[in-house]
Parts: C-alpha cells; structure tokens; sequence
C-alpha cells in the first residue's frame, strides 16, 4: 500500500502499520504538502492552506512549528534523507515513486487510456481494478474548509471525474469481452447513483441487450430521457441516441474481445479538444441549457433516413452563430462551456476556443491573430498563412468545411471581432459570448442571460458553502443572496469566502455586505473580484475612441446618482441634461452594453452591483457641482411630474414649478386618471427618495411639492402609510428652511391625511396651523379648501351642524376663486352634514348634482366615493334598484383603478343595504367577501368593522 494517502481520508503509514498524524492544523499541513509533493510550497501557501487570506500575526511563527512537529512524525526516505526539507522560499516533502495514492492513481488513469486507444481490454480492466482498491472514500473528506477551498475543490473534482471517466473505460472493455453478464449488477448500481450521467446508461442499455433483456434496455432509456428533460432541459447525447436506435433495431455489435492491431497513424493531428474545465457546481440555467443544446445541435441524426447522415456536413443546418450576452458576472463563459462539454459528442471533429479579451484585462485579440492560431490549430503550417485577414478567413473556412466542430467565441467586444471567425458552410457550430447584445451579427440567434433566480442561488450558496450554515442561518443566508444580486460571480466570491472562512458565521459575512459603500470591496476573494469585472464595459466606453461611447461613459455615471430606481427617457433626460431623444439612444448603448437592463418598454435601471460600481464612479469622476445641478434637474422634473399625475388623477389645484425653474425635460402627459396612477404606484419609492435628496440639496420647494402632489396616489391608496413617511420628511425640512409657504402646504395634507386614519385631534389641529397660514399669505382658493376639510372632520365626528355650517362657509369661499372641481367639492361637503342630520333626500340631490361634475372632470375615485354615498342615501329613502345601481358602479370603478381598500368599503356598504332591505343571506356574502379582502391587503380598521358587521348579521339571525 502508498505511505501516503489522499483517497478518502488522510493516511499516513509505516509499511503495514497507520501512523497518526495530528491534530488538526498539522494534518492540512501534511496535505497542503502532499499535493504539490516533490515540488516547493512556499510560506505564504502554506500559511493561507492553514489560516486564510487573513491570518494571525502569529501565524509565522505557528507555521515553524507545525512544520516541527510534522517532521518528528514522518519516517525518513529509505536513503535516510528527511522527509519534510526547508528550502530559501519554503518547503518540500519528498515522496517516492508509488508512495502517494494519488500519483499511483494517476499512473493507473494514464496506462488504461493507452490501452484502450489500443483496444487492449484486458489491461483496461486491470488498470481500472487496481486503481479502484486505492479509493477509500472522498478525497480529503475528513479536512473541513481546507477540502472546500477553490484549488482544493478543483482537485477533488478533478480526480472524481476521473474515477468515473476509469469505470467507464473499465466498463466499455468488459463489454467488448462479452462479460456483459458480470457488469450488470455494477452497471445497475452506477446507474442509479448518477441517474444523468450518460455514459453508464449506455453500457447498461448494450448490458441488457446483449443478455436478452431488450424491452428492460428500451425503459432505461426512456428514463434517462425523462430525468435529462425535466432536470436539465435537454435531450440525450448523440452516442446514447444511437445505441437506443441499435437496441430498437436489435443490431448493436456482438462484443469482440480480440485485441486489434493498433490503428494506423492518423494524418495530419488530432481533433482539437480545446474546452477549458467545467465552473464547479455548474446551477441552474435549464431554459438556457435547452434553447443553446436546441440551437446549437445538428439537426440530423445518424439513420435518421436523411440522405447523407448527419455525418454528412452537406446536409447539416448552415451555421448560425448563437450570442450569449448579459452583464460582466452573470455567468456566460460558464454557461457556454457547459453546454460545449455537453455537445462534445455532436462534434467528433473538435471544439475550439478562445477568449476574444473584448473586454477586461490583456489585450483584444485581433480576427487575424485569431484565424491564424486557429488554422495553426488545425494543422495549417505557418509558412502557408495568407497576410491579409480576408485571405485567413477564406482560407480558414475552406479548412473546417466538411468539418463537424463547435467554436466557442469567448468574451467578444463586437461583431467585427467575430464575423471573420465564422465557418461558410454547414457542420460547424459558434457560441458566441459578450457583453454587448451584437445585434448587428450576420443571421445569429440572440441567448440573453438574466442573473440567477432565487431557487437557483439558494442551491448555488449551498453548494459553495455547506448546507449546514445555510440552514443555521436562513435570514442572513437570505441576506447575503440579496446583496449578490443572483451574479453567480459574487456568489462564487462569497463561497470562496466562507469556504476558507469556516469560523466565520454568514451573519458576519452579511453585515459587511450591508455596508453600503463597502460592498464591492468586499465581494472579492483571490483572483475573483466583482468590481474589476463589472469595471471592464464601463472602461470599455470611457476610454473608447468615439464620441457616442464617452457620451455613454458620462451617462452611466450621472446615472450613478440615482442608482437604487429606475428612469424612462424624459426622467434620464433631465438627469443627464439633454434632449429626450438623445437620453433614450444613450440609455438603448447601456443597455445593450449591458451596464443597465430593462424591465418594461423604456425603463431602465442598474442591477444592484453595477448600481453600487456607477455610483463610486460618480463619486470619483464627477465633480459636486455637477452632481449637485443634475441632481437638482432630476429632482424638479420629479417635482412637475408629481404634479401633472395629481391633477390627472384628481384635479389637484397644487402650484405649479417655480416659474424661473421649468423642468429640465418634458414630463409626461397622462391620458386619464387610470394612467397616473399606475404611475404613482410604480415611482412612489423613487418620489419618497426624491424627497430626502431635495432636503440634502436645502432645496425645500422642491421637496414639499413632491410630498404635497402624492395626494392624488393617497386619495385612492389612501390604506398605506407611505404618503405620512412623505410629509413628515418634507414638513421637516420646510421648518428647516424657513419655507412658510411649503409649511402650509403641507399642514393643509398632513390634516387630510390625519382625517383619513381618523386621527381626528391631530387632524383638526393641522388644519387650523394651514388656515391661519394661508389666511397670512392671502390665498382664498386654500382657505375655501380648508373649510371643506373642517367640514368633512366635523361630520366624521358626528357633528353635523357644524359640518353644514363650514361645508356652506367653503362653498362662499369658493365663489371668489375659479377653482377646478370646487362644486363638485362643495355639494358633496354639503351632502355628507345633510345625511349625517337624517335629510336623505336633500343629501340625495345634492349627490345627483354632483355625479355628472364628476364624470366631466373625469375622477374615478371621487365618483366612486360620491356614487357608494348616493347609494347609501338612496338606500335610506326605500329606493333599492337605484341604490344598488349606484353601488355597483362604485365597486366597478374601485376595481378598474385597484383601490382594494374602496373596494371593501364599497362591498361594506352593498352588505348594509343588503340588510337593510332584508337580505341578510346577500349581506352575509358581501361581508365575507370584504373580509376576504381585508385580510388579503391588510385593512386592519376595515378588519374590525368587517367583523363586526358579521356578527351584527348572526345577533339578526
């Protein structure tokens, strides 16, 4: 047996008898060493192996004496030579030949690939058989997150692989000795622990075959199909297709187990081979995975009854380059590399591969230098090389005509980098990689690549870092993902990170993450660095040779400081002071830069870390006064935008901008009512941040304008807290500045607001502060408007006398303004103190003069509010088929606009005249439909009054 042993866990022996080797530290020691045996380890290395990138100060000195008691428990070399010797730079233990169970595998590994190239089985079977009794169990299995470290990791991936890769060889050579009986059993076991791995359904299908068990063959086909599809999204590899066809037809080949001669030298060199190493713990990506496999596989099949094969180039699908494209870390070299190692079987005549340097560190590969390492790749001398790169890529597609194979383009910055690269003819393949859309690609197909779902970077966190910790710590487990964004190369930095970090709870990991500024600095392990990648398309364009890219480079910082929301043209425009249509063409180079995205038709925003990385830029590259003024022109084309929805929305007489500060841009023009507030609901988070940077600037006017314009979101979503959050901020820093005006403003709606919670000592209190202070500035449309509210909090609270006595001092008020609405404001103010004081009818004509107002200004909310009181007016007078028409059409309009907490009101008021008139059946399910509701968009007032309405209909019963 080896003296030294990684196959399982770490042994250490003495001939016949195991040494122990401990503890813990001196055993990753031994290990580091091992793995780089017979070659010098430096201090650093093995300092790291032991403590991570971060070690202690006493690291140093810890290691000499690890490395002390390390040598007092190796036995020397036979030649009495220490094992463990100090060399300038480090260490180096020496192992002799077939005393490390790794190397011995290795051997194993390399002398049954000779045999089986010269189909010599019996060896093949030997070799496989002798290396099998090295393994133990997992590689380095009992060493923690020394095991799980990147290098590591590869290795034990590596040296895995290649144990199936050796029982598969094994296998195929005891099929080709007719011992088909005896590997059945083993071929049964293998394939039910690696249920997608193809290779050994295969052998088990020719097994079965050849020991009369067809119909037992055909099912396992079936079900390697089915777990192919439903797991990876794909169909089975050519060699699997083809030995189903043969068990189908009942011709596979009868096992030959005579040794042939070894075939005769092939001309010129071997296929290229030239895919690097699959992404440990490849997640993810099935849609994906499918749409390439079907894009880039030949269409015809061997015997598929289409003259010439699909060994036949002639009559394979012409190329057509396929372009994976998305942001810097979302994972397309991996994706593409992994779908080329699946496919490797579909192109017997090699894979070719180069990294384009289109963007990132090196420089960019030219298409000449590229055809001609190329074509040297394929056995074209360089005496024979055209100069010119036209005469390269005539040439170049002369040679792979007739050719099947697979280039995979890596990292391409344009399509001229790529259209001299492409074969002329069928058989050949191209995946294409780059961060630019390349839409101007001669006939490709176009693969974008979004970052990770949630389920997906659940699974790849686990992987990278142990189920244990995640599920230990769900919420900062869950925390960490949000900071990654689902960029698989930050998550590959945070697993790096954990994994050689196993002391370290994710909760630490999370809250560093969660500091803000900090954050790129600290996704970044080893060689892997987020920032450095997502760096690489925005120097890209800074540093370009053409206007159109620079101009795109100082977009992308402008938009920078707004990073957390999106823009559409208009808003950008006014951001990056410019015309629209110059901001919508440099916002469309983002995009297809892929340094923002979009989510809808003209929206675009950053994904979190390219926002994080545009936001730094802005701070080093661009100077405080022009991030102070595009702020300040961003901010006012909010302010007028606000406005244009309110008054759309519900014909707020709100002020406009300043008039010696228009908007930087047009702002949008809304259709109806409908359409601003769909716009509410989508840029409230960005309006309530509009307001906290307008008070950073000392720029109150701007700030309470925003706040005061949400009165049209809150009229009808009037349920959420979002519009109290506004006004607060706002009002705040109105009495910071001095803003008397903006403080009236805002009293005037933080009074509604308070009304509409039914806060009604705070309501009354605000309302009287906004009235003395209009009343000081001379503004009577404002002092009209005030009454009206006085009126609307005095019959709330059941007073009605003196909710006709303001509703009647508004109404006077209002004849000296030319306020828009105000009629309608004041017959309803008027409605509500005469229904409150038992007058139905005189309530009832008041609503019926103004409904029509209503319809003509086109309020949606207000109409449904007018129409539910009409409709309870009506109710009171006896008249129930127009009160339920009344009531029908408010809970259609609350529905159409999406207000659930009218429409619960609107289902409350259905149920009292349900009951009303005796329905208590009707009444029942109009309650339990409103309570449905509430509960589902959390109502709480809505809540109790629902339930007490039921219990009211049981007290009935």
């Amino acid at each position: 047996m080896p003296t030294f042993g990684l196959l399982g866990p770490l042994v250490v022996r003495n001939g016949t008898r195991d040494i122990a080797v401990g503890g813990p530290k001196v055993r990753v020691l031994l290990t580091a060493l091992l793995l780089q045996a017979n070659r010098t380890v430096s201090k650093d290395a093995l300092v790291e192996a032991l403590w991570g990138p971060r070690p202690p100060a006493t690291a140093p000195s810890s290691l000499f004496n690890h490395v002390t008691r390390l040598r007092r428990q190796l036995a020397p070399l036979d030649t009495g030579e220490p094992r463990l010797g100090t060399v300038p730079s480090g260490y180096r233990l020496r192992v002799a030949e077939g005393e490390f169970d790794v190397e011995v595998f290795d051997a194993h590994v390399g002398a049954a690939h000779r045999a089986r190239a010269d189909r010599d089985w019996e060896t093949v079977v030997r070799r496989g058989t002798e290396a099998a009794g090295l393994w133990r169990g997992r590689p380095l299995e009992d060493l923690g997150g020394f095991a799980e470290a990147e290098e590591q990791a590869r290795t034990v991936r590596e040296l895995c692989e290649n144990r199936l890769l050796l029982t598969e060889w094994e296998v195929d050579a005891a099929l080709a000795l007719g011992r088909h009986h005896e590997v059945l059993p083993r071929l049964t076991a293998l394939a039910s622990e690696h249920p997608l791995r193809e290779a050994f359904h295969r052998q088990l299908m020719l097994a079965l075959y050849r020991s009369d068990r067809q119909a037992e063959a055909l099912r396992v086909y079936a079900r390697l199909r089915r777990d192919l599809v439903e797991e990876l999204g794909v169909e089975p590899s050519a060699a699997v297709r083809t030995a189903h066809r043969e068990v189908l037809a009942g011709t596979c080949a009868d096992p030959d187990p005579r040794p042939a001669p070894p075939a005769a030298p092939r001309p010129g060199p071997p296929p290229p081979r030239q895919l690097p190493a699959e992404t440990q713990n490849f997640t993810g990506r099935a849609p994906e995975i499918t749409t390439l496999t079907a894009l880039l596989r030949p269409t015809n099949d061997p015997g598929d009854g289409a003259p010439g094969g699909a060994g036949s180039p002639d009559t394979a699908r012409p190329p057509r380059p396929v372009v994976v494209s998305g942001m810097g870390g979302v994972g397309k070299s991996a994706l593409a590399v992994h779908v080329a190692h699946r496919l490797r079987e579909d192109f017997p005549d090699g894979q070719l591969h180069a990294d384009l340097r289109g963007f990132g560190a090196g420089p960019e590969r030219t298409p000449r230098d590229l055809l001609a390492r190329f074509l040297a790749d394929l056995g074209v001398s360089g005496e024979s090389l055209p100069e010119d790169t036209d005469d390269r890529a005539a040439l170049f597609r002369t040679v792979v005509a007739g050719r099947r194979m697979l280039l995979v383009l890596d990292n391409a910055r344009d399509a001229a980098q790529v259209t001299p690269l492409l074969p002329g003819s069928g058989g050949c393949a191209v995946l294409v990689t780059s961060r630019h859309v390349l839409a101007d690609l001669p006939d490709a197909a176009f693969v974008p690549l979004s970052p990770l779902g949630r389920a997906d970077q659940e699974a790849l966190l686990t992987a990278l870092c142990g189920a244990r910790r995640v599920l230990e710590e769900p919420a900062a487990a869950a925390e960490v993902l949000d900071h990654c964004g689902g960029l698989p190369l930050a998550l590959r930095v945070v697993g790096g990170r954990l994994a050689s970090r196993p002391e370290w709870p994710l909760s630490l990991l999370a809250g560093r993450l969660a500091s803000g500024a900090s954050r790129l600095g600290e996704l970044s392990v080893g060689a892997l660095d987020v920032r450095t990648v997502l760096a690489a398309s925005y120097l890209a364009l800074r540093d370009g040779e053409g206007a159109e890219e620079r101009a795109a480079a100082r977009a992308f910082r402008l938009l920078g400081l707004w990073p957390g929301h999106e823009l559409g043209p208009s808003a950008a425009a006014a951001l990056l002071g410019v015309p629209v249509p110059e901001a919508a063409r440099l916002l469309d180079l983002l995009a297809d830069a892929a340094l923002v995205r979009t989510t809808a038709p003209e929206r675009y925003g950053f994904h979190d870390l390219l926002g994080a990385y545009a936001a730094e830029r802005a701070r080093a590259e661009v100077g405080e006064a022009e991030r102070a003024d595009a702020t300040a022109r961003l901010l006012s084309w909010y302010a007028a935008a606000v406005g244009a929805a309110s008054r759309a929305a519900v014909g707020e007489t709100q002020p406009p901008p300043p008039p010696d500060e228009p908007p930087a841009a047009p702002v949008l023009e809304f259709a109806d009512a409908g359409e601003a507030l769909a716009w509410y609901v989508r840029e409230l988070p960005a309006v309530a941040h509009a307001i906290t940077r307008a008070g950073d600037l000392g720029r109150s006017d701007v700030a309470w304008r925003l706040a005061v314009g949400l009165f049209g979101y809150a009229e009808t979503y009037w349920w959420t807290g979002e519009w109290d959050t506004c006004l607060r901020a706002a009002l705040d820093i109105a009495v910071e500045h001095g803003d008397t005006v903006g403080q009236a403003w805002l009293y005037r709606r933080t009074a509604v607001a308070h009304g509409m919670a039914h806060r009604d000592e705070a309501c009354l209190a605000d309302l009287h502060t906004a009235l003395a202070l209009f009343e000081r500035a001379g503004d009577v449309a404002a002092q009209a408007s005030i009454t009206g509210n006085l009126s609307a909090l005095h019959v709330q609270a059941g007073r009605a006398a003196e909710g006709l006595s303001y509703a009647l001092r508004s109404m006077e008020l209002y004849r000296g303004t030319d306020s828009t609405g105000s009629e309608a404001l004041v017959h309803g103010r008027i409605a509500d103190a005469l229904h409150l004081a038992g007058d139905f009818a005189g309530a009832a004509e008041r609503h019926r003069r103004r409904i029509p107002l209503l319809r003509s200004l086109a309020r949606p909310t207000a109409l449904a509010t007018a129409l539910t009181q009409y409709g309870a007016a009506l109710r009171e007078l006896g008249l129930r088929e127009q009160a339920f028409a009344a009531l029908d059409e408010a809970l259609a309009l609350r529905r159409r606009v999406g207000d659930r907490g009218g429409e619960a009101d609107c289902l409350a008021a259905a149920a009292r005249a349900h009951r009303h008139f005796g329905d208590a059946e009707a009444a029942r399910r109009c309650r339990e439909a409103c309570l449905a509701l509430v509960r589902a968009h959390a109502l709480p007032r809505r809540l109790r009054e629902g339930l007490d309405g039921v219990a009211a209909l049981d007290g009935a019963r």
